[in-house]
């Protein structure tokens, strides 16, 4: 993807692609993941496509990744028991398929998870 291509995550921001969003501020959103790995699923995604993966994230606006923990947090206590697990994928080789950084939120029974 070229930088000035639109990734997955913004064209659903921008509303092109119909998502599951159970959260949105000025500069985050959350959906429900198409292919849920455990039985809660979420993706927490900045608004803006600069930033390709977390390390990005965390050494040019701290702030937002922390923004993105606390949202993570509620969405578990919502959703879940309020235990979850906060995945960060950070380049092909470890399975980060759309490279605009986004965190996953898993929660619930996840003994049957692929990612355990």
């Amino acid at each position: 993807m070229s930088s000035d291509e639109p990734s997955i995550f913004t064209r659903i921001i921008n509303r092109e692609i119909p998502a599951q969003i159970v959260f949105e501020d000025d500069r985050l959103i959350a959906i429900t993941d198409i292919n849920p790995q455990a039985p809660v699923h979420l993706l927490v995604i900045p608004k803006t496509q600069q930033y390709r993966d977390v390390g990005e994230l965390a050494e040019a606006d701290p702030e937002l990744l922390s923004q993105m923990v606390r949202v993570a947090r509620s969405l578990a206590q919502d959703h879940a028991d309020g235990e979850f697990r906060l995945v960060f994928n950070s380049g092909a080789g470890a399975g980060q398929t759309v490279f605009h950084v986004h965190a996953h939120v898993l929660a619930g029974d996840l003994q049957e998870s692929a990612l355990v």
